[in-house]
Order: structure tokens, then C-alpha cells, then sequence
């Protein structure tokens, strides 16, 4: 697949690392000399010094003869005209990432597709959105929904007042008919490596597990995970960052009591303005004293979306030890992903990752929708629709040669989610979610294709 990524930032590189990997064939357009220097010499891909406005430019790129156009520079401007022009030029499928989010909760009646834009992607957006989703499942460490919760991905760390300690998989089928939940993928505390769990898999304490599980399945693995689910009201968010902003405004319309710290006193007083249902401090969040003054102690939940990933790591460390129940963190540095567990905080999320997973389904073979890189763990998350062709239909599960690096997490069919074991038939037109490794991805695909 050709590609041509516009803008060399944090954004623009991370994507063009990932599918160098996949050994697309990627240009990488920039104004920016060092930043394109840094990615020539690091990545294999071809590098262009420009503007991605330029006709020239595209046209050097060859955007004739391109399958996606991904506009990702800072500048909301520059990706949507890039991609008009793309579009205009030959370009088969584009995507601009944009900052204002009223454009994609109106972008049916402003009809992007209709002047050469087919997805537009926000991450302050995602990033919002997953925080959201997060506070309201808790005590789950990480939450991804599959065609509005018909299948939800939850992970969390077993206690040692799980009932799944010490039991296989195959023993917890036995214990519990009609389960409603299978586990897709384990971390063992302490370890980097992934387990795609088969029935002799045992679970122990401190293992990080992520399920997939049906809307009536969520209660269950509560209930068995011998945790108990509390209501998250109170939040408290430091920064006032895009995502601190459209992540407080999110809260406010779904009745949670926020307070948000800002540090920059002239925008403390315009975030009072637009976010009338939410206490402003003007302050440092740094300070340990100012956050004792607000209360930090009686707060179900602490949010920390400065700019700075060490500011939000750190100070999500101190509501940890104040005794708050959650904690999320936005962090920059992917290496930081492996210390959540460590070093005690609950769940950090990164931008850059949560627009590549939405960007990824585009680069995909076979009928992909949807997908996600679970937190902490090399592994992906995959959501494939079923066409007549694919060698998994009409077929059962069990007689499908499915590589041991992955597995069939469940089906959506007529907008119903299934937990669907060895005997279940695979019919057209369902969606399966499948969890692999990535030495088993292009296996997966060639069975959906």
C-alpha cells in the first residue's frame, strides 16, 4: 500500500514508524528539515521537504498514484487542504486530523466525503473519549467497545480475592456455565511477555488480563474478579490542555462534579467561561499543599493531561498516595506505557496511539472496522467483517487452522454480541473480534480476506 503522511511531528513519525514496519511504502512530508532528517535516518521510508499544500510537492510524491493521504501536521488548515488537493489529484482515500471537534459531530450535515475528505481523526477527541469511558467502568485498567458495548474489551489486574487464582481456563469454563466473557490476553506481573491463553492457561495474582465480555458478561467478571464497583463522581483534572477541556466539558454534560487546575492564570479565567459547570483553580498542580487545600483525598478520581508526561506521571503518584481510587495519566513517551504497572498508576493513555489504532483499520487487508493495541502489551485487537469469500465462512471454529498466536475473542451478529467457543458456525456479514500477536497478524488476515 502507498502512503503519503503529511507532517513529520509526534503524530506524523509515530505512524510512519509503525507502518514502516509493516513494510508499506510510506512518504513523509515536512517543512521541517531536522525532523525529516531524524526520520530518514531512522525509518525506511522516503522523506520530501515541503509543503504539503504545494501541488508541486504532491505531485512529487506521486498522490496519483497513492492509496491513502494522512494529514497529521499541527496545523488543522494545512491536513484538510492537503487532503482536498490529494483527493482532486488522485488520491484513493484520505484522512485529516483535525483540533476542532465540532467538525466530527457535524461532519455528516458539513459533508466532508463530499469535498475529498473521508475520516477525520481528533485525538484530544479519542483521548477524551477513552478517559470518559474509563471513569465510567472504574475498575477496569483499560475499555475498548465494540459497536456501541454489543462487545467490550476490559482488562484488570486479578487480586488475590479473585476466584480465578490458581484455576485454568478450562476450570473456570467448568465452574461457571454459560459464561458470558473470555480472556484474550495475560501479562504475568513483573514480565513483559503476552500469553494468548489457551485452556491450561492459569491465572495468578498480579496478572494483568484483558477480556472480552457481553453487556450482561461485565457484572459477572466483576463479581469472580473479587473487586467491587464504586460510582466515580468526583474528579479532579490538572491541565488545561485540549483534552483537559474537552474531557471537563464531557464530564459536566454526564453529571460529574470536576475541578480543573490550570497554572496559566489568563486562561484560568477564559476556561471559567467555557466551562461553566466545573470549578476552576488557577494554580500549580504540582503543588502537593494546593492539592490537599482542594480536597484531593475525598476525590474518586484524578486526571492529569498537562503537556508535560512527567508533571502528570508524577502527580498522578501523589492522588495515588492520597488515597484516590484512579488515576490516569497522558504520557508522550510510549517506553512509559511498561511502568504503568510498576510504578502504581492505573491506566496511561497516549494520543499518538489512540489515532494510529483509529488510522490502522485503513492499512489493514481483509474487512477490518475496527482495531486496538492493548496497553502495556505487544499484542492487537482486531474486528473483521465476514464476506463470502473469507475462509472462515461457514465454518466452525474449531475447524478453522488458527494460528496458537491468536485468538477468536467473539462475534457480533444482528447487533449481538456472542461469546463464541469451538462449535459455533461463522456466518456472513458477522463481525469477529480476534486478539493476536503480531507474528500471527498476516496469518489472521488471510483468513478474513
Amino acid at each position: 500500500m502507498k502512503i503519503i503522511i503529511a507532517g513529520a511531528g509526534e503524530v506524523g513519525f509515530h505512524l510512519a514508524k509503525l507502518l514502516s514496519f509493516e513494510s508499506q511504502d510510506i512518504t513523509l512530508i515536512d517543512t521541517n528539515r531536522d525532523a525529516l532528517s531524524y526520520a530518514d535516518t531512522h525509518l525506511d521510508i522516503r522523506v520530501i521537504k515541503g509543503n504539503a499544500t504545494s501541488l508541486s510537492v504532491l505531485t512529487d510524491a506521486r498522490v496519483n498514484e497513492t492509496d491513502l493521504v494522512i494529514g497529521v501536521t499541527s496545523s488543522e488548515t494545512t491536513n484538510i487542504t492537503c487532503c482536498v488537493l490529494a483527493k482532486q489529484l488522485g488520491a484513493k482515500r484520505t484522512i485529516a486530523r483535525i483540533s476542532n471537534t465540532e467538525f466530527i459531530e457535524n461532519k455528516e450535515e458539513i459533508g466532508f466525503s463530499e469535498i475529498g475528505i473521508d475520516e477525520l481523526i481528533s485525538p484530544e477527541s479519542l483521548a477524551a473519549n477513552e478517559i470518559e469511558l474509563l471513569l465510567n467502568r472504574s475498575i477496569f485498567n483499560d475499555t475498548y467497545e465494540f459497536e456501541n458495548g454489543a462487545l467490550t474489551m476490559i482488562g484488570l489486574t486479578l487480586s488475590r480475592t479473585s476466584t480465578f487464582i490458581e484455576k485454568s481456563v478450562r476450570e473456570v469454563g467448568e465452574l461457571h456455565h454459560n459464561l458470558q466473557f473470555v480472556p484474550i490476553a495475560i501479562q504475568r506481573y513483573g514480565t513483559q511477555y503476552t500469553i494468548i491463553p489457551r485452556g491450561d492457561t492459569r491465572f495468578k495474582q498480579g496478572d494483568r488480563v484483558y477480556f472480552i465480555t457481553t453487556k450482561e458478561g461485565v457484572e459477572e467478571i466483576i463479581k469472580l474478579s473479587g473487586k467491587t464497583l464504586k460510582e466515580i463522581k468526583d474528579v479532579m483534572i490538572l491541565g488545561g490542555s485540549k483534552i483537559g477541556i474537552k474531557t471537563a466539558i464531557d464530564l459536566c454534560k454526564n453529571k460529574f462534579n470536576v475541578k480543573l487546575i490550570e497554572k496559566n492564570k489568563e486562561k484560568a479565567f477564559d476556561l471559567a467561561d467555557e466551562i461553566p459547570g466545573s470549578l476552576i483553580i488557577q494554580g500549580d498542580g504540582r503543588n502537593v499543599d494546593l492539592l490537599e487545600e482542594e480536597s484531593i483525598d475525598e476525590m474518586d478520581a484524578f486526571i492529569s493531561v498537562t503537556g508535560n508526561s512527567e508533571t502528570n506521571i508524577m502527580s498522578c503518584l501523589v492522588a495515588k498516595s492520597k488515597g484516590v481510587r484512579k488515576t490516569i495519566a497522558l504520557v508522550e513517551n510510549m517506553d512509559y506505557f511498561q511502568l504503568s504497572q510498576s510504578i502504581g498508576i492505573d491506566t496511561l493513555i497516549n494520543k499518538k496511539l489512540l489515532a494510529a489504532n483509529n488510522i490502522f483499520r485503513y492499512i489493514r487487508k481483509g474487512e477490518i472496522v475496527a482495531i486496538t493495541v492493548l496497553n502495556n502489551m505487544n499484542t492487537e485487537l482486531l474486528e473483521f467483517i465476514v464476506s463470502p469469500t473469507s475462509k472462515v465462512c461457514n465454518k466452525k471454529i474449531k475447524n478453522i487452522h488458527f494460528p496458537r498466536a491468536a485468538i477468536i475473542g467473539g462475534v457480533i451478529r444482528d447487533n449481538e454480541g456472542l461469546i463464541a467457543l469451538g462449535d459455533f458456525e461463522i456466518k456472513r456479514g458477522d463481525r469477529i473480534v480476534v486478539c493476536c500477536l503480531p507474528q500471527a497478524i498476516k496469518k489472521v488476515e488471510s483468513l478474513f480476506v
